[in-house]
């Protein structure tokens, strides 16, 4: 691929010359306005912000006047089509003046660049600058202590607290950050190295784009990041008038995070972004939202958010009916005795294999080496017997004669075992060894065997019960078949818990709580818990208290949150190897922008060892080596082990160091702080890479800078790339040498065995090195295989999450509607109308004037304008229209009546001299339930009892649509688990997975449009006593939800290929028939003959006509 891109830059030209073309012109514009601008005084340099925002609003004008114009109608107009063809004008229009806003900023960009870099220069070159103040000035000065008022003037200070650092402003913006600026307002990624302040340039499009008042969001990956960058950089901002704010100051859904939302400038978390808008999707008042549209925003280390987080969802969720009933506690003895049997069976089989392949018989020791890998491929032992010469190359060519033929001859091979491991998807199988091992001998010998469903159930049709009969037995095989199913992935998660993942490697345990570790920055991540059950496995492995099993009320992944703005872009050091990526899921270009100075650092090719032991003591013996010249070094380790047994080797050799891990994170700060200081060794695991800025001296740069030590290659090229940009910042000298061995993961799983052969000819001793460009070009190979599999995996959970985000955008777009209640009639309108359509569809469909008559009396509360005759000579059509117009008229005619009816009532408690209440709750109630309708009494009393009636309206949709929703996500959570079944029928599960949701979120929303009318035609007052309107006393407080990122593991872990057929179907049998097919399905339009189980009568009607009967349970299919 590298040469085919060298013959494309021969006679097309390299992508990052062509892009810095592009900005040159700009670039120079920029620098002839500074020029100007230098000129100008301190308070007219204030004014060109009020200049450029009043460009803005005048180019707004004319539609905003549409707007209004608009606006106007729907209030004058009372027919529901013109209104909702207004409304959808009016979103047209925004759009317009949206495009409209962006040719000016690009217009006025030299300009504002231009402001931008004055300000910093003048708050550099001043240590004081006073202005005539204002009175955004005047608050000001009482909150912050950068700003004081002196008479009619106000005085900034170049100096001010940024998170807890003083700082005095000391930076202006380079040509290069310029570029960088320039890059980020397009909306694309701008890769900027270590040290070129990339905090900085975001200063630039922040100031443009805020300009505007719609809001700029920065995203950063951690609250600390957050609160300091937004700390630092805020006077430049206020110095020019614009509001600035943090989210993470403020408790969610309070005012000040609702204030910070309405800052002209908004600093925060990925995580608090995306868990704010699932919120605001949960609120049940306008007044508890917190976000505004989403316009803008830049995301710091892009790469990190947009790709790394990508794969972790995020959550809100609640406690589930028998969450805390689970069998970890009973199984986990089971596992824990038949993963003991295993490694005690595996440690003779590879003493065997050894002796076997010594003695020359290579055909029988392969034989046994690939019963070891495949049942312990973690084993030490293994490992480093793999390490020795030709033994790797024997492991692949008996393992490629076992799989040929779609592994024909591999059963011979897991015979023996208890159960298989495939390493390289995180999978694991129990073989019948295994499930009879488990099982006690006075169990069913079906303990752990799923029923087969097909089976089963037409043995049971075969019986010819009653209808009661065999809905009971069939309910039976059901509950049977979803206990087992939990039960096996209960065991195949205990496994994986016991098998695949490590204490200090890939979670930590601490304040008795299983913690996870991030493999990219080797922190820990709070909140965040492994899917599918596998968090509560390792939590009982490791003896800690097993957390209650939770259900999904609202989630959404990174990548659908940040695909809603209407331009994103985003700044890291290391973007270029996921630029791919990055276009293909958010149509976001990638940009390398050169560096302010040339990079001076010296980056060595990889030492490449036969075993683990030679390499760290390689590592230790160089460290001692470099320490000893005065130079700071910083070791990069893959884990919390690792960076403690170097520890321990250091120690040894009486070296000073500092160890930075997930156990000791709480000392970074010191510890960052002193790792560029002469001799200082610091052990790091990847905390010390994105984001740590280790500064050192110049006697230090003299003597060579800071050497980075690498462990090992981590799967992703872009952390290597993040520990090695922590030296060289801004041209200092250092340098960078990875040390790889045979035995590390990366080598085992995905390296080549080009590296172990070219070893073995060259018959290597113990201790000795490979050092070679095409060496580390073969490791790089491997990596990049690693990450194409990753990118599968991200790919798949966003296919999956679009399916969801689909129905999302409808169900939040109705819920924002009934929180503002400007478009809540049309949505009513629309029920009402869609709820006529199916009603006379399915009558007219069977010619039953009874089932018509009956459904309008039911959901409308009135009688029919048609009598029998009538409804069997007209036309469909025209019954439809006619019932709607109707209906709807009904409808508008009984607010107006309820607001009459309850105003009495109203008047009652409002002249009431004891009564003080400001809010009220009113019951409702359809005959059947009772909901509890909250107003303002003083607006209630005003508008003579319609706005109750229009809280009414609210409240009930509302309350409705989340019960809805609530059981949809759970039906949705059982049916992405289910399909992967369709694995087994050589169908891809995701095909199956958009189809049943498809039907799944029709019949959600038709049956949400029934009860929503059916509360509204229906709902009245209980009764006219004025004592059973009571004060809304609740103090609002948050309901206790779960907020998480779920660790999705790889490749469709739900679509595990070695789950047993039907695991986790369902926890609940309520949901079964949303998951399982026992027939072939049946198209709406489709004709079938229908039986009714009392009469016998047959007829032949359309498949949607049949549901309601079916529904009934009066009539049956009935299949002759």
């Amino acid at each position: 691929m590298s040469f085919i891109n060298s013959i494309l830059n021969v006679f097309v030209g390299s992508k990052s010359k062509k892009d810095l073309k592009e900005v040159e012109g700009i670039v120079k514009q920029i620098l002839i306005f500074e020029k100007e601008f230098s000129l100008l005084t301190h308070d007219e340099l204030r004014s060109k912000t009020v200049l450029f925002k009043n460009i803005i609003k005048d180019s707004r004008n004319p539609f905003n006047n549409k707007i209004e114009t608009l606006n106007s109608k729907i209030q004058s107009s009372s027919n529901i089509d013109e209104k909702d063809e207004y409304y959808t004008e009016i979103d047209l229009i925004k759009e317009e003046s949206n495009k409209n806003v962006e040719e000016v900023l690009n217009e006025i960009l030299p300009q504002a660049f231009a402001v931008v870099k004055e300000t910093a220069k003048r708050f550099k070159e001043n240590s004081e600058i006073t202005v005539k103040s204002n009175e955004f000035d005047l608050r000001l000065s009482s909150e912050k202590t950068y700003v004081k008022t002196d008479g009619d003037s106000v005085i900034w200070s170049n100096k001010w607290d940024a998170a807890g650092k003083n700082v005095v402003w000391d930076m202006i913006h380079y040509d290069v950050q310029l570029i960088g600026g320039i890059v980020l307002h397009r909306g694309k990624v701008a890769e900027m190295q270590t040290g070129e302040v990339k905090t900085l340039v975001a200063t630039l499009p922040v100031y443009l784009n805020a300009l505007t008042g719609n809001g700029v969001h920065l995203v950063t990956v951690n609250d600390y990041l957050a609160k300091r960058d937004s700390a630092w950089m805020a006077p430049i901002f206020e110095f020019h008038g614009l509001s600035i704010d943090c989210i993470d100051y403020h408790s969610p859904n309070s005012k000040e995070r609702r204030k910070a939302y309405n800052a002209d400038i908004t600093y925060g978390t990925n995580n608090e972004f995306g868990f704010d808008y699932l919120r605001d999707n949960m609120a049940h008042s306008s007044k508890d939202l917190v976000q505004r549209k989403h316009a803008y925003s830049i995301v710091d280390e892009v790469d990190s958010v947009l790709v790394d987080d990508a794969r972790t969802p995020l959550i809100i969720s609640g406690p589930v009916p028998k969450g805390d009933i689970h069998e970890f506690n009973e199984l986990k003895p089971r596992i824990y005795d038949i993963v003991k049997k295993q490694k005690d069976l595996l440690t003779q089989v590879l003493s065997k294999a050894k002796k076997l392949i010594a003695e020359g018989n290579n055909e029988e020791g392969g034989f046994h080496l690939l019963q070891v890998f495949r049942g312990l491929p973690k084993n030490t032992a293994l490992i480093k017997y793999l390490s020795q010469e030709g033994i790797k190359q024997l492991l692949q060519k008996t393992e490629n004669f076992y799989m040929q033929d779609n592994n024909r001859e591999m059963p011979k091979v897991d015979l023996d075992l208890f159960f298989v491991i495939d390493e390289k998807n995180n999978q694991i199988e129990l073989t019948d060894k295994g499930i009879d091992t488990i099982s006690n001998k006075n169990e069913d010998s079906n303990f752990f065997v799923l029923p087969n469903l097909s089976i089963e159930l037409t043995q049971i049709e075969n019986k010819k019960l009653e209808l009661s009969e065999e809905v009971e037995e069939k309910e039976k095989v059901y509950n049977d078949f979803s206990t087992k199913s939990e039960r096996i992935h209960t065991l195949n998660q205990l496994l994986k818990a016991y098998t695949l993942f490590e204490k200090n490697t890939e979670y930590v345990v601490m304040d008795n709580k299983v913690k996870i570790v991030d493999e990219q920055t080797g922190r820990i991540m709070d909140g965040r818990r492994y899917s599918d059950g596998l968090h509560q496995a390792i939590e009982a492995k490791e003896n800690v208290k097993i957390e209650d099993a939770t259900q999904t009320f609202a989630s959404i992944t990174l990548q659908n949150y940040f695909r809603m703005y209407n331009k994103l872009s985003g700044m890291t050091g290391t973007a270029i190897t996921e630029a791919g990526e990055l276009w293909d899921i958010y149509k976001l270009d990638v940009v390398e922008i050169p560096t302010n100075k040339p990079i001076s650092r010296k980056d060595q090719n990889d030492l490449i060892y036969k075993t683990k032991r030679e390499k760290y003591n390689a590592v230790t013996e160089d460290v001692t080596k470099i320490s000893n010249q005065g130079r700071p070094v910083l070791i990069g380790t893959a884990s919390v082990e690792i960076s403690e047994l170097l520890a321990r080797m250091l120690t040894i050799r009486k070296i000073n160091h500092n160890v930075l891990n997930a156990k000791l994170h709480k000392k970074e700060a010191d510890i960052v702080s002193q790792a560029g200081n002469a001799g200082i060794v610091t052990i790091a695991t990847n905390m010390a890479g994105r984001g740590t800025d280790i500064k050192i001296s110049d006697q230090i740069k003299n003597d060579g800078g800071l050497a980075i030590i690498g462990t090992e290659r981590h799967d992703s090229r872009r952390v290597d790339r993040q520990l090695r940009g922590r030296a060289g910042r801004q041209g200092d000298p250092g340098s960078s040498q990875f040390y790889v061995s045979l035995e590390d993961n990366l080598m085992r799983l995905f390296g080549s065995d080009r590296v172990a052969k070219m070893m073995d000819r060259m018959g290597l001793e113990e201790g000795e090195v490979i050092q070679h460009s095409m060496m580390t070009k073969t490791i790089e190979r491997a990596q990049k295989k690693v990450e194409e599999n990753n990118f599968g995996i991200r790919k798949r959970l966003l296919e999956y999450d679009d399916v969801m985000n689909v129905q999302r955008e409808i169900i939040y777009k109705r819920r924002k509607h009934c929180l503002e209640g400007e478009r809540l009639k049309v949505d009513i309108a629309s029920m009402i109308y869609d709820t006529c359509e199916i009603l006379v569809s399915n009558s007219k469909g069977s010619n039953n004037y009874k089932d018509y008559e009956f459904d309008i009396a039911r959901f409308f509360s009135m009688n029919s304008t048609y009598n029998e005759e009538e409804f069997k000579s007209i036309d469909e059509d025209e019954i439809f229209q006619e019932t709607y117009k109707k209906a709807f008229e009904f409808y508008n005619a009984k607010m107006i009546s309820s607001a009459t009816k309850v105003f009495p009532v109203i008047k009652n408690v409002y002249e009431s001299a004891s009564n003080n209440f400001e809010r009220i709750v009113v019951p409702f109630t359809d005959g059947n339930k009772t909901l509890n309708v909250v107003s303002n009494l003083e607006n209630a009393y005003n508008s003579e009892g319609k706005t109750l009636v229009n809280d009414f309206e609210k409240n009930i949709s509302l309350a409705i649509i989340d019960e809805a929703w609530k059981v949809h996500l759970r039906k949705m959570d059982e049916l992405k688990q289910s399909v992967q079944l369709a694995v087994h029928e050589q169908k891809d599960p995701l095909v199956i997975y958009k189809e049943e949701a498809y039907i799944l979120f029709g019949s959600m929303i038709e049956k949400v449009n029934k009860d929503i009318i059916l509360f509204l035609f229906n709902g009245e007052l209980p009764s006219k006593d004025p004592s059973n309107i009571r004060e809304d006393r609740r103090v609002r407080r948050q309901q206790k939800f779960n907020i998480s990122k779920e660790e999705v593991l790889n490749s469709d872990e739900i679509a595990s290929k070695n789950r047993k057929a039907g695991e986790n179907v369902s926890q609940s049998n309520n949901y079964v028939d949303t998951v399982v097919r026992e027939v072939k399905k049946i198209g709406r339009n489709e004709k079938v003959t229908i039986k009714n189980v009392t009469s016998g009568e047959t007829k032949s009607v359309k498949y949607k006509v049949a549901e309601n009967f079916i529904k009934k349970g009066e009539w049956v299919i009935f299949n002759e």
